[in-house]
């Protein structure tokens, strides 16, 4: 009696463990056949711009309070020397010919007047020798109207026929004038035959093109440039800047400028702002500003430059003492508490340095906040 029972609990036991195999294999399936994603796992950072210190050592790190000041607000920004188009003039030679003979080169200082480059042009032949007709062909109809005149008064000639010795002279006359002013538009001197031109510079200025050589063409038609050389007059130049969109409003024009060259920090120049650019640069989002600047002697084209506007209207700024700013990873940082022991660093826009060792604050602070006196001091507790 007491085996058949035993087996029974066996058999019982069995068959309770079998039906729940079945039930946990099939919770098991369809857990991991639903698609479901496994559970995210999130893990806590702390700032890590937050400090904590000991309690006790607080007052190791006394406040101060961020005054404020009135200053006008400045938009700072960079560019390059240009020259002033304006001010550019092309050297150019209307006869058509072979460059014999080259006077100045690229970068050139030159004078108005001086000559630059020689052509030895056939149009010059042609237009002497078409003047040298003309010159004969007047003397001829002059002599025949004074002729004709002189036979007039004693009745020898009819008026017909003194009027028409008088209209062959006028041609004749009209023919040596344009003759003579095609040789002074080719550069001629017509008392002196030569089939050579002589080209000058049309201003004082720097060469700063040349697009012919020794033995190449040059003229105004297709076999040659039609600007031998370009000169520019660089007492006054342009400094041309990239202004961001969100700044456009801040200028307008007239408004002075102060440069500052990169190759002579140590110099300062003003100039005004003569032109706004209509059109954006659709990749960067910003307008080409011009401003003119008049050349002391020490510009030179392509130069970099700072560029800094002050703007009309004043605005209000924190101002912190020096040691409360930390310059960290280029960047400026002050520590602002949080709690008795906490402090946060927080980033700061950081002027310009003032009087009595403060910084004006641009963004970041308001005045009248608390923050720390020596923000080194504290970094380097953080660290330890």
């Amino acid at each position: 009696m007491n085996r058949m029972n035993h087996s029974h609990r066996v058999m019982l036991v069995l068959v309770l463990v079998a039906v729940l195999g079945v039930e946990i294999s099939g919770c098991k399936s369809k857990d991991e056949g639903n698609g479901a994603p496994p559970q995210a796992q999130v893990i806590q950072v702390a700032d890590m711009n937050l400090l904590t210190i000991d309690p006790k050592d607080a007052a190791k790190f006394p406040l101060t309070e961020a005054t404020q000041i009135e200053s006008v607000a400045e938009l700072t920004t960079t560019g390059a020397v240009f020259p002033d188009i304006s001010r550019e003039v092309p050297v150019i030679s209307l006869a058509n010919g072979r460059v014999v003979d080259i006077k100045a080169r690229l970068g050139d200082n030159v004078k108005k007047g001086q000559l630059l480059f020689k052509v030895q042009s056939p149009d010059v032949t042609s237009a002497f020798n078409a003047y040298l007709k003309a010159a004969n062909d007047e003397q001829l109809a002059k002599r025949a109207f004074e002729r004709a005149d002189d036979l007039l008064k004693h009745g020898a000639v009819s008026q017909a026929q003194f009027e028409q010795a008088e209209d062959a002279e006028k041609n004749a006359r009209a023919d040596l004038t344009a003759a003579e002013e095609q040789l002074q538009t080719l550069g001629v001197d017509k008392t002196h035959s030569s089939s050579v031109v002589n080209v000058y510079a049309p201003i004082g200025g720097v060469i700063v093109s040349q697009n012919v050589t020794n033995a190449a063409a040059a003229g105004v038609s297709l076999s040659g440039s039609a600007t031998a050389f370009t000169i520019a007059d660089l007492s006054s130049v342009w400094i041309i800047c990239d202004v961001y969109e969100n700044d456009i409003s801040k200028l307008q024009l007239g408004q002075d400028a102060k440069i500052k060259i990169n190759a002579f920090p140590d110099r300062s120049l003003t100039g005004r702002v003569s032109d706004i650019g209509p059109v954006l640069d659709p990749s960067l989002r910003t307008a080409k500003v011009r401003i003119e600047v008049a050349n002391p002697g020490f510009l030179k084209l392509g130069m970099f430059a700072t560029a800094t506007f002050t703007s009309k209207s004043k605005e209000i700024h924190a101002v912190v003492s020096a040691e409360a700013v930390l310059h960290l990873h280029d960047r400026d940082w002050v520590f602002v508490p949080v709690d008795g022991n906490q402090f946060k660093r927080t980033e700061v826009h950081a002027g310009k340095m003032l009087d009595g060792s403060r910084q004006e604050i641009l963004s970041g602070i308001q005045p009248g906040q608390q923050l720390v006196g020596n923000a080194l001091l504290l970094e380097t507790a953080g660290n330890q």
